[in-house]
């Protein structure tokens, strides 16, 4: 999942857990931490305030968004990524409630 967001901006935690990733993944720098029973959270681009072995608390900064080539290029955007052992998830259920909103698909002319 892709969010909005600008070049410089803390990325925080989404959840308690172990840092058990940091580097280059693709050409990206990427943090990843995961958390009790097994869950890990993605994080890219970002340069990691954090290293492999800390632990983090929910919220807690594991770095700074930065632009590394993505496809939200020249712009920046945080790719957060939720996986299970190999099977992704949908990293939306990460951010608890939250309300989804869908806009009309609107055509030109008459």
């Amino acid at each position: 999942m892709d969010l909005a967001a600008a070049r410089g901006q803390p990325v925080h935690a989404v959840a308690a857990g172990t840092v058990t990733h940091v580097g280059v993944i693709a050409g990206r720098p990427t943090v990843t931490v995961t958390h009790p029973g097994g869950l890990r959270s993605t994080y890219e681009p970002v340069d990691a305030a954090v290293r492999p072995g800390d632990a983090v608390r929910a919220g807690q900064v594991l770095g700074t968004l930065v632009v590394a080539g993505s496809h939200c290029s020249p712009t920046a955007c945080l790719h957060l990524g939720a996986l299970r052992g190999r099977e992704y998830l949908d990293p939306m259920t990460l951010l608890g409630p939250v309300r989804v909103r869908l806009l009309p698909l609107w055509r030109a002319g008459p």
